[in-house]
């Protein structure tokens, strides 16, 4: 094993979900990834904190983008407009490999110990949007009701794209399925 072969980190990611998809994320090692990997265990825990961590690392960068794109709306945009652009944020992030995102998907459905994590990202993201909205001047409900639906939106427009054909655009899912919700009232 060649330790300071570059690409450590998106070898490491692959391995793991292949063998996620193989054999199943409980019945999976470190020692496993990492041997796949061509790396060694140790370099593994340089790059991750867990076999769970493979999945969820760059969320922070997800977060980030979204409350950005709330941040960075126009002045005066109504709430859900601020959020329609945190979603397209989230697209332009998530939205290149489709491929990747339905077997992490798969991956993450098929184990409730990764659902529960999948599921409180989405809280804290959630947070994280109602914060950015408060601090353009909405209000406290108000913030936290347009935040949780553009979680909701998010939650069910990557739903459909994951199960989608691999040519769909993410960002025009997501629009999609805010105009769905707008026309809900």
């Amino acid at each position: 094993m060649v330790r300071w072969e570059p690409g450590a980190t998106d070898r490491l990611r692959e391995a793991a979900l292949d063998l996620y998809v193989e054999q199943g994320y409980d019945d999976t090692t470190v020692a496993q990834i990492a041997e796949r990997a061509g790396v060694t265990a140790r370099t593994f825990f340089r790059h991750f904190a867990d076999k769970r961590e493979v999945l969820f690392r760059g969320s922070e960068f997800l977060a980030d983008g979204m409350v950005a794109g709330v941040r960075d709306a126009p002045d005066g945009a109504a709430p859900l407009d601020a959020i329609g652009l945190a979603l397209e944020s989230a697209a332009a992030t998530l939205g290149v490999d489709h491929a990747y995102a339905k077997r992490r998907m798969s991956v993450i459905y098929a184990n409730p110990e990764l659902m529960e994590r999948e599921l409180i990202k989405m809280a804290r993201l959630g947070d994280a949007l109602a914060e950015a909205l408060q601090a353009r001047g909405v209000g406290p409900t108000e913030a936290r009701l347009a935040a949780e639906a553009g979680i909701a939106v998010f939650r069910t427009g990557f739903d459909r794209w994951v199960a989608g054909p691999r040519g769909d655009d993410l960002a025009q899912v997501l629009a999609d399925s805010m105009e769905r919700l707008r026309a809900l009232s």
